[in-house]
């Protein structure tokens, strides 16, 4: 056992990139018995994003564990207390984007990790322990006033290797019914990032909600895009995404083959790295999307801009005043002439949160991902608390109609909007001058709603009046916009 220690500060950074450090390597003897090395150390507040601690690995490796601590004092009100993530890179490289050497990575979820050929904890990715310069990078999220010590241990057991694992990715069709309108929830997490439901769970607790697809969003890892085919069921589509989570924002990237990965170690000030990741996503069919825009928590709000999203997610799990925030966001937008689909999605981590609230609901001409991404990209949506809410809206003229997220090229048409489950709700519909009609629901929960406009697009939303913790009342149910006329 060796102990080397290491004070890091942002001035006793060494760089090799944007606010990253490498701390000495860690060498271990050839001989072929178990070995466990201890590097302990301490960040100061204003520490790098990233520091990388080198492990010289050599042959004959047959698994890698490591463990970590830091400790966790309390803090003066207002202030960070301490929280480090952690992960690692093989020897086939770590720079970024680099998707070669990337093995696995599990924030601040679990304390300790194993890799193998055979086996991998969950959030990392099984396969050779082959011998060269390992990488694990410790993020420092939040340092507290006082400063943060830490400890990692990295043990290496010495052995012929285990079986090689063999990927099982989920079908990317499910039975569907044709061209229809298909509910799925965009942004859920498991045991491979920060949730507490197992795979099967998740699963059972999307059937449950009515779901008839999802798309799973862990946080900077592939790891459960590799295994979804174990829990696969016939009429429910898996999503294979990612939930890439930077200093600066999280953007999930929807659509994302199996097993391919999108790095998230940069900020909105290094000039071009968003958009560099999000052409790669939208090179391999994906989609970017900007979640929580508001939300208040530590490198959660967007900073990225709305030039290079393909959608934003405008509501996120309870309704709530980010969420409103992120609607008028979104609306302003809109009325500027810039229309980036909304969508919305749970952000489900554990029980008691609900899958499937809210959840979005696509227009698409099957249930495969290929056809689900199309309508999400179009516009083709609207959004509900849960699959008892029910909606129907479309702009008529004569003959001619037009649905959620079409164009109906004519000056005036009538609005038709159709809802049920939502019994004591208003319906709103909102135009470029704002809410334009209003209607109240009785208490069968059904209404019918005829309108008749010439504004430039159209678009609805279903609130309960009943208040919540920071708002006057409580979204049901919205869509996005019907346009009219030529442009």
């Amino acid at each position: 056992m060796c102990d080397c220690a290491n004070r890091v500060t942002r001035r006793s950074v060494v760089l090799a990139g944007a606010a990253s450090l490498f701390l000495p390597a860690v060498a271990f003897a050839t001989e072929a018995d178990d070995r466990t090395k201890t590097i302990t150390g301490r960040f100061e507040p204003g520490a790098p994003d990233w520091v990388y601690l080198p492990v010289e690995v050599p042959r004959g490796v047959r698994e890698i564990e490591v463990v970590y601590r830091y400790d966790k004092p309390s803090v003066p009100p207002g202030a960070n207390g301490n929280a480090l993530d952690i992960g690692i890179f093989g020897p086939e490289g770590h720079g970024l984007g680099d998707h070669r050497g990337f093995r696995g990575w599990s924030g601040g979820a679990r304390d300790r990790f194993t890799i193998s050929a055979s086996d991998a904890t969950p959030g990392y990715l099984p396969g050779p322990i082959d011998a060269g310069t390992w990488h694990v990078v410790l993020g420092p999220y939040t340092v507290a006033p006082q400063g943060m010590n830490y400890q990692v241990d990295v043990t290496l057991r010495f052995g012929a290797p285990g079986r090689p694992a063999r990927p099982n990715p989920a079908p990317q069709h499910a039975e569907g019914r044709g061209r229809a309108w298909y509910r799925g929830d965009c942004h859920l997490h498991t045991v491979h990032s920060d949730g507490r439901r197992t795979p099967a769970e998740l699963v059972a607790a999307a059937r449950a909600a009515g779901l008839d697809f999802f798309v799973s969003t862990e946080h900077n890892t592939s790891s459960a895009s590799l295994r979804w085919g174990d829990h696969a069921r016939p009429d429910l589509l898996i999503i294979n995404g990612e939930e890439i989570t930077t200093r600066s924002g999280h953007w999930p990237a929807l659509g994302l083959p199996p097993g391919y990965w999108v790095d998230w170690r940069y900020r909105h000030s290094e000039p071009g790295a968003f958009d560099r990741f999000a052409r790669r996503v939208r090179s391999v069919g994906g989609l970017v999307v900007a979640a929580h825009p508001h939300c208040p928590f530590v490198g959660c709000s967007w900073e990225f801009g709305y030039d290079h999203v393909d959608a934003i997610e405008v509501w996120n799990g309870d309704w709530t005043q980010d969420d409103e925030g992120s609607v008028r966001l979104w609306d302003a937008l809109l009325r500027a002439g810039r229309w980036v689909p909304a969508i919305g999605a749970s952000d489900a981590h554990r029980e008691p949160q609900p899958v499937g609230l809210p959840h979005t609901v696509v227009l698409a001409d099957g249930l495969d991902t290929r056809a689900i991404l199309a309508g999400v990209a179009a516009g083709r949506s609207w959004l509900a608390e849960s699959a008892r809410v029910d909606l129907a809206m479309k702009a008529v003229a004569g003959r001619r109609e037009a649905g959620i997220g079409d164009r109906l090229r004519v000056a005036e048409a009538r609005i038709e909007l159709d809802v049920s489950g939502v019994p004591g709700c208003e319906v709103r519909l909102i135009t470029p001058t704002g809410v334009a009609h209003t209607a109240r629901v009785p208490d069968s929960g059904r209404t019918e709603v005829r309108w008749t406009t010439t504004a430039a697009w159209v678009r609805a939303e279903v609130r309960r009046p009943v208040p919540t913790a920071t708002t006057p009342d409580t979204m049901v149910a919205m869509t996005n916009p019907v346009f009219l006329g030529r442009r």
